[in-house]
């Protein structure tokens, strides 16, 4: 189905049948699809909802933002929809991105959320190294040339054309890959360290995560384990950042047992 939700249009798929429900929620420029073995695993038992975020998706169903969101914005919209379909308080499997709305989620609504998976969570911040640091100031100073230049209206579209040729040097592919629009909501949604709300999740939470996972890094794991008050840690050996899908039979097991036994 499609909503009209915070002024824009969010493709959300439900399904199942039962007296709890769960939202699935996909990571950064991923879909819903990707949450079908999830839905699949648990909608015998459960009414089942998985959202295509705004500006991701697949089909292009959900549009993008109606302005540059950060995760607050996301939040809300997730907030409003668990709201119109009835769905609270409802489980929360998320991953990467998908987990910075349900962290920020969990923290604020409390009362919309069961208990959560988070696997792959993003939200915390990384350490800059000396190198990185070097290389945004420098991505910096460029860039203000470029603009510099583009307001002098004496090199055409050579300013345009260099800051987007800085982007593809500079930028991470995930940033590279985005329409101008889109990257503004990138550089929003990376911006927001999620640290300090982790000690006001009430939800029982479970982390699943590759240990060799370098789009967020086990360390993150371990400090969401120990300042979420209610958090358990399963490492998955070998996996990275897509470990639910790498060991997919042993993820579903864990979903089932953690949402479903002893509830039913």
């Amino acid at each position: 189905m499609l909503l009209d939700v915070c002024a824009t249009k969010v493709e959300v798929t439900l399904s199942g049948s039962g007296p709890r429900a769960c939202l699935l929620l996909h990571g950064w420029m991923c879909s819903s699809q990707l949450m079908e073995s999830v839905r699949g695993a648990l909608e015998g038992s459960m009414r089942v909802a998985a959202i295509d975020f705004p500006g991701h998706g697949r089909n292009g169903k959900s549009a993008p933002p109606p302005e540059p969101w950060g995760v607050p914005e996301y939040m809300e919209m997730t907030a409003e929809i668990i709201r119109r379909l009835e769905l609270a308080p409802c489980d929360i499997v998320a991953h990467s991105f998908g987990a910075r709305v349900a962290i920020l989620l969990a923290s604020t609504y409390p009362e919309l959320v069961g208990r959560m998976i988070l696997t792959g969570a993003a939200g915390l911040k990384k350490p800059k190294s000396e190198k990185a640091t070097a290389k945004q100031t420098l991505y910096k100073g460029l860039r203000g040339a470029m603009n510099l230049a583009e307001k002098t209206h004496l090199f055409g579209t050579l300013p345009e054309r260099g800051r987007e040729a800085l982007v593809q040097t500079f930028g991470s592919p995930d940033y590279r890959a985005l329409s101008p629009e889109m990257r503004k909501t990138f550089v929003k949604v990376i911006s927001l360290d999620l640290t300090d709300r982790l000690e006001q999740i009430k939800a029982p939470t479970l982390l699943y995560w590759g240990a060799q996972d370098t789009e967020t890094p086990l360390w993150m794991a371990q400090v969401m384990q120990e300042r979420i008050p209610d958090a358990g840690l399963v490492v998955e050996e070998g996996a990275g950042h897509f470990a639910y899908l790498e060991h997919s039979a042993k993820f579903l097991r864990i979903v089932r047992s953690f949402l479903l036994e002893g509830r039913e």
